[in-house]
């Protein structure tokens, strides 16, 4: 298992598909804070907990002028119904093809199994990785940490 980012770390550019006609760059979120929340899979019981907790909670994210974004080795059909059927109200980006090419550059894969491990990162709005986590794949890992690392960016 590799290690993910640690703060302090410059965050790696991407850009990925966040629907058919959408793609999603990094780079171009800056001036804002970012929190990336890779997750192994669209319709798994603890990915479902997790992302439903984010978007029952994403008004706080909103009050830090957060972007959540959330990202598997899902495609887009499946993002797309999965997030129709679960009213989100943030992106879901197909890291599918290169198949887990940002969830590597992040320290975010695991090959044996081949998905994305439940990571997450909150980058500033400079593009700088200030807190990063990597919860158990059985571990729903709860926004605590995230909001306090939003709050944090604001001293």
């Amino acid at each position: 298992m590799s290690e993910i980012l640690t703060a302090g770390t410059v965050a790696p550019d991407f850009q990925l598909p966040a629907g058919l006609d959408k793609k999603i760059t990094l780079s171009e979120l800056r001036g804002k804070p970012i929190v990336l929340a890779f997750y192994p899979a669209d319709w798994s019981p603890v990915c479902g907990d997790q992302l439903a907790l984010y978007n029952e909670i994403l008004s706080e994210f909103q009050g830090h002028d957060a972007q959540l974004i959330g990202i598997s080795v899902d495609g887009l059909w499946c993002h797309a119904a999965y997030a129709e059927n679960r009213n989100l109200g943030f992106p879901l980006l197909a890291d599918f093809e290169p198949k887990g090419e940002v969830s590597r550059a992040y320290g975010a894969y695991d090959p044996k199994i081949g998905w994305s491990e439940r990571a997450l990162f909150v980058i500033d709005k400079d593009g700088i990785i200030r807190w990063s986590y990597r919860s158990p794949v059985g571990v729903n890992p709860g926004a605590d940490g995230i909001l306090e690392a939003l709050e944090g960016l604001e001293k």
